[in-house]
């Protein structure tokens, strides 16, 4: 049973909870007063004891209630629809920044379509259970309840006899509504795997039409969508049951009540008024009853959501900040780093193994290895990306589990192997980093990547649109955005993954030239396979197997037999073999 109580964002709307209840009782009210004129008219033309003068007052009375009724009635449909909507807004509020709050692990098995439907389509079945389903189920009970009451009153036989005839129209219709909770669920989960479908083919579509796989994707997706509609069918097949059943339940009830009620007037024990009174409390309780089967699918349907969305905000971040008073304040300079018997294991797969490094501030740390052994995994433990499974983490002496997750991150420039993109102007993803953003800031951040002069040759320049992912820019322009935008900041600590595999040599030497200012008034760890880069840094380390099997200046290195002197050989074959081409041409 989910912990997470829907009614904790109901609650708190009290004021709009009690004019629903007020609305409904008075609305209620005067409608079962109505048929109470109609019995006394009838009765009194019926017995000629009725007057023009008492005719005229009935008949008042009778609008007078009629709208009062309506005027009630139409509060009744509007507040809890505003209800539902202000209760989906803070919802979403919520369930997104929870979202914000889980760490890549989460992310990393759960499907981005699957988050998108829990977003959309679950929140919207949630609102519409709490608005039409607050708004029927309330006046419902409130119909029932209060003509049970008046009917027991005029005619408990009667009223015995037509409550008998519901209660095994009750038992079936609670029998039809867990079939559809079943129904409900599976379909949720297709409309999931649909949506999950459909958005990793946009987002893959460059390679669906590298390998010309139109046809055999829109195949899968047809069997996708037919596996939809049957899963639709057989819930509206369980749900579209429900009205016939119940119409056919009233339409029972209504042919006992003539044949019963027609006896005794016959045997001159009730009126003809008070059949017509009793017929009516039935009438209007017809709708309702009706209704019911609509407001319980609604319902039902909103309860299967409600679970759905449950399973995320019930999730807890494996890495979370710690508690205010442990936290201590981060220092404005934040730069030294100590890794101190650092091991990781991920599903008990050992990734890293007995890392010790001190880097003193302003070190420039370079990183190198075979791909898969571990660098990523190295730096992300920085901006507590994730966790060390033993060992310590230290910025400035003080372990890095005590700092406030925001604070040590703010301080942090991360630029990651896969540059991420969004869908805004380039101006915006440069300066995604900074609360408000400079233009002259946005512009030094790409000069500093050796960008600024390729943006002016755009038609938009800074405002150039970026498609999804940065899909409009080429490789080397997309990591280059991301080094903008990681050197915007002005951090402490400057973390470049892999960020200059997809520029030329050419490229490369003016970005390494131009970072050299800034790499000295930094910490900074710099992850590449290219030993041109590498040698500017202060001290480098290669990781094979998650663990640290060299480390050294450039020079130290090259003297060493092992991998760096090895990948140092291999690419200066390459260059030389390409030199030797160009000259060729």
């Amino acid at each position: 049973m989910s912990k997470t109580k829907l009614r904790r964002y109901i609650l708190p709307y009290k004021k709009e909870i009690l004019w629903t209840l007020l609305a409904t009782w008075i609305s209620v009210a005067t409608n079962l007063c109505l048929p109470f004129f109609i019995r006394q008219i009838i009765d009194g033309l019926a017995e000629k004891t009725l007057n023009t003068t008492s005719l005229s007052y009935h008949v008042s009375a009778f609008a007078g209630l009629g709208i009062v009724a309506i005027f009630f009635s139409r509060i009744l449909r509007k507040i809890p629809l505003k209800l539902s909507h202000k209760v989906e807004y803070d919802l979403r509020k919520e369930l997104f920044a929870h979202l914000l709050l889980l760490d890549q692990s989460f992310f990393q098995t759960t499907r981005t379509g699957d988050l998108m439907t829990r977003m959309s389509s679950d929140l919207q079945l949630v609102r519409d259970a709490i608005g039409q389903g607050l708004l029927q189920g309330i006046r419902t009970l409130t119909v029932l309840l209060f003509s049970a009451i008046v009917m027991f009153l005029i005619d408990p036989q009667m009223a015995s006899l037509v409550f008998a005839l519901y209660l095994p129209m009750i038992l079936i219709f609670f029998l039809i509504i867990r079939v559809m909770r079943r129904h409900q669920k599976s379909l949720q989960e297709h409309v999931s795997e649909v949506a999950n479908f459909s958005q990793e083919s946009f987002a893959g579509i460059r390679t669906l039409k590298g390998f010309a796989l139109e046809n055999r994707r829109n195949k899968q997706f047809k069997n996708l969508n037919t596996g939809l509609i049957k899963k639709n069918m057989l819930l509206q097949a369980s749900r579209q049951s429900l009205w016939p059943f119940m119409a056919l339940w009233s339409s029972l009830g209504m042919l006992l009540i003539l044949n019963i009620g027609g006896r005794r007037i016959i045997h001159n024990e009730i009126t003809l008024g008070t059949l017509t009174q009793f017929i009516q409390y039935l009438l209007y309780m017809q709708w309702p009853l009706l209704a019911l089967s609509w407001t319980s699918s609604l319902i039902q349907r909103g309860r299967v959501s409600w679970k759905r969305i449950c399973e995320i905000l019930e999730q807890e971040p494996a890495i979370q900040s710690p508690t205010p008073p442990l936290s201590p304040p981060v220092p404005p300079s934040l730069s030294t780093i100590n890794f101190k018997n650092i091991s990781l294991e991920i599903n008990q797969t050992p990734l890293l193994t007995d890392i010790n490094l001190h880097l003193p501030a302003g070190t420039f740390l370079g990183i190198t290895g075979p791909t898969g052994s571990g660098k990523t995994l190295l730096v992300s433990l920085v901006a507590r990306l994730i966790d060390p499974t033993t060992g310590t983490l230290l910025i400035d002496g003080q372990d890095a589990k005590t700092y406030p997750l925001e604070s040590l991150r703010k301080r942090i420039g991360f630029a990651a192997q896969e540059a991420t993109l969004f869908s805004r102007t380039l101006a915006h993803n440069i300066g995604f980093g900074l609360t408000n953003p400079s233009s002259k800031q946005i512009r030094w951040a790409a000069e500093m990547a050796h960008f600024h002069s390729e943006i002016e040759t755009f038609p938009k320049k800074y405002q150039t649109i970026l498609g999804e992912r940065g899909v409009t820019l080429s490789g080397g322009q997309r990591q280059r955005t991301a080094i903008s935008r990681a050197i915007a900041r002005n951090p402490a600590i400057l973390v470049l993954d892999d960020v200059l595999s997809a520029v030329d040599t050419h490229t490369e030497a003016k970005i390494m030239k131009n970072l050299q200012p800034i790499i000295k008034n930094q910490t900074t760890l710099f992850v590449s396979h290219r030993i041109s880069t590498l040698r500017y840094a202060d001290e480098i380390i290669v990781i094979e197997a998650g663990r640290i099997t060299q480390r050294g200046t450039h020079q130290q290195l090259l003297a060493q037999p092992g991998y760096y002197s090895e990948i140092n050989t291999l690419q200066q074959l390459e260059h030389e073999d390409d030199t030797r081409i160009e000259t060729e041409k």
